[in-house]
């Protein structure tokens, strides 16, 4: 130390830390290549020994084996380390990427073994940065120094109570200013990295959703392409004025009455999203709880020929049943011969009203048309049959050609909201308060959907609000048990009893009574739902079904499916498919009949003929 000091005495603008630039260029330099030349004598005329940092090898020559100075041995050496040697300092190194230790002292490392350390600690917010020579071998501060052959100073972090400390030991020269933390490239990298993980973690993702709504989006566009060249380009057969239409294709049914099968192609060729259809109306043929019916005139653009249709006009009070009916009316899926052919809807601002333009069937609704008419035992089962088919398909979760599609319940069902076509058929209409059944749908949102419907027409579970939420077959059997009521009226117009298929043709008209809505005089024309409890739950009472109608074969078989359909618990009752396969199989059921009994041909006794003119 003596040395030193009398050295650094001599020259004053030595310092004992070297940067790079003076090892490489400065005085001191240049006296170690002199001195290792041998023209003078090291570092300005100071004794050898003062410079521990200057350490000797042996010459592997013979002639300079003897050439010593100092106990030092001239020829090949090796300058010791210059690390960065600060104490502890405040730092704004906030432990991210790449940061200086910004220490200003550089200095020697006393022995040859020792490395460059630094030390970065974090406590109560504040940062710190230690640097230092010291030998890897002991530990630092009850650390191990690892990786200490490396050129870098790489931060690990280390385990301390006091928090978060990262230390990192390297042997380049002055090579613990340059601090590089672990898994960073620069501030914000972390952020940068949870962003891009959740970025390549969402893509697969958002491409699979694309592509799902692309497909469905092309699906949609070629159904549609398809419906338009069957209801441009398929001709409809048909067996005569009054036979029902022949359409062998089951996804192509557009079944309406003659006067309006023209009027529904020219109605969808137009651009009715930007201009409204050419419509006249003409009379009023309905009226119900939200809107009211009127027979118009579609008039074709090129000429003066127009087609009937029906217009359902809402005021705009009534916009939700408007929307819900148009939105299950624009179902493509619902389409069926036996379900009102929907033309399209209007928002007719300049009248403050809401349109819904349909197929018009001049028959009527089926409670005018049995009110006016008997029916015989072809119409029942042509009704009966027609009917059961079109809720069938509004509850089946597929169409016909088997595509999937949204069941969807009435809530409304009654005789006054089914139309009866030219060909004896029946079609649905009204669904102002019809309910998609659809997956997404929650129990809240179907407990929302309250207590709908006419109340003479409702199941005893909708009177007393006890429907099974948890399944919506539930809601499809509330349609099935006023389906039964319907087929009740249907079956109180019906003048045929007898054994229709015995040898000797007989038919026995009996008198039939005035048309009666279900439960008749037992309540008030327009009933509420507490005098309807009273005979549903409490009286558990149905419409009467006589004797008489079970003398014919055929009316016994839709009296005993009726029963079964308006039964007290809703998983007794038939299904609406179930309904069809009766319909389907009572020819087949009377003609087995009819060949048990062929030995019968005697009129029966109890038959008295009394003919009932059409009323």
């Amino acid at each position: 130390h003596n040395c030193i000091l009398r050295e650094l005495a001599q020259v004053p603008q030595r310092r004992t830390g070297l940067n790079r630039s003076e090892r490489e260029d400065g005085p001191g330099e240049q006296s170690t290549r002199s001195y290792l030349s041998g023209t003078q004598p090291a570092y300005y005329g100071a004794p050898p020994n003062c410079f521990p940092f200057l350490h000797a090898n042996a010459s592997t020559t013979e002639d300079r084996k003897g050439d010593t100075f100092g106990g030092m041995v001239p020829g090949i050496f090796t300058l010791m380390k210059l690390c960065k040697f600060c104490d502890v300092e405040p730092s704004s190194c906030n432990g991210t990427g790449i940061c200086q230790a910004n220490c200003s002292i550089t200095a020697i490392c006393p022995n040859s073994d020792e490395v460059c350390v630094a030390i970065w600690r974090k406590n109560e917010g504040n940062y710190t940065v230690e640097t230092m020579c010291y030998p890897p071998s002991k530990p630092v501060y009850g650390m191990h120094l690892e990786d200490y052959n490396s050129t870098t100073c790489e931060m690990k972090e280390q385990k301390s109570e006091s928090g978060p400390v990262y230390i990192c030991s390297c042997t380049g020269e002055e090579c613990n200013e340059n601090l590089a933390f672990p898994h960073t490239i620069g501030p914000g990298a972390i952020e940068n990295q949870v962003v891009s993980v959740i970025l390549v973690s969402l893509l697969p993702l958002l491409v699979l959703a694309v592509l799902v709504v692309a497909s469905f989006y092309w699906y949609r566009i070629q159904q549609r392409r398809k419906l338009s060249e069957w209801e441009t380009k398929k001709p409809l057969k048909r067996k005569g004025p009054k036979g029902p239409l022949d359409c062998s294709d089951a996804c192509a049914i557009m079944m309406d009455d003659d006067r309006s099968d023209s009027s529904s192609t020219h109605a969808n060729s137009l651009n009715h999203n930007t201009e409204p259809l050419p419509l006249e109306l003409d009379l009023q043929v309905g009226k119900g709880r939200f809107a009211e019916v009127y027979k118009a005139k579609l008039r074709q653009s090129s000429s003066e020929q127009f087609e009937t249709v029906a217009v359902k006009i809402f005021p705009y009070e009534e916009y939700a049943s408007w929307k819900n009916e148009k939105d299950i009316f624009s179902d493509i899926d619902l389409k069926h011969e036996n379900v009102l052919h929907f033309l399209t809807a209007e928002d007719r601002k300049a009248e403050k009203q809401y349109w819904l333009i349909t197929a018009y069937h001049p028959r009527g609704n089926l409670q005018e048309y049995l009110t006016c008419h008997l029916i015989s035992w072809e119409d029942l089962q042509r009704l009966g049959g027609s009917l059961a088919q079109g809720v069938a398909h509004l509850h089946s979760d597929h169409t016909p050609c088997g595509r999937p599609k949204v069941p969807i319940v009435h809530r409304d069902l009654k005789s006054s909201n089914i139309l009866v076509k030219s060909d004896f058929t029946c079609c649905l209409c009204d669904f102002g308060l019809g309910l998609r059944l659809d997956n997404s749908l929650s129990v809240d949102d179907l407990a929302n959907s309250g207590q709908v419907g006419t109340a003479r027409y409702m199941a005893p579970e909708v009177l007393e609000s006890r429907i099974n939420l948890e399944n919506i077959e539930s809601f499809k059997q509330t349609d099935v048990y006023s389906m039964a009521l319907v087929l009740w009226e249907m079956t109180s117009r019906c003048n045929a009893i007898g054994d229709l298929h015995s040898k000797w043709f007989f038919v026995c008209i009996t008198e039939v009574k005035d048309y009666e809505p279900p439960f008749g005089s037992k309540v008030r024309e327009h009933p509420c739902v507490e005098s309807m409890k009273d005979n549903v739950l409490r009286d558990r009472g149905r419409p009467e079904i006589p004797s008489g109608w079970m003398k014919h074969p055929g009316v016994a078989l839709v009296c005993a499916t009726i029963s079964e359909c308006w039964d007290h618990d809703p998983e007794a009752r038939l299904t609406a498919q179930c309904v069809v396969e009766r319909f389907r199989e009572m020819d087949d059921e009377l003609d087995k009949l009819s060949t048990r009994s062929s030995s019968e041909e005697k009129i029966p006794e109890d038959c008295s003929v009394s003919v009932s003119d059409d009323k």
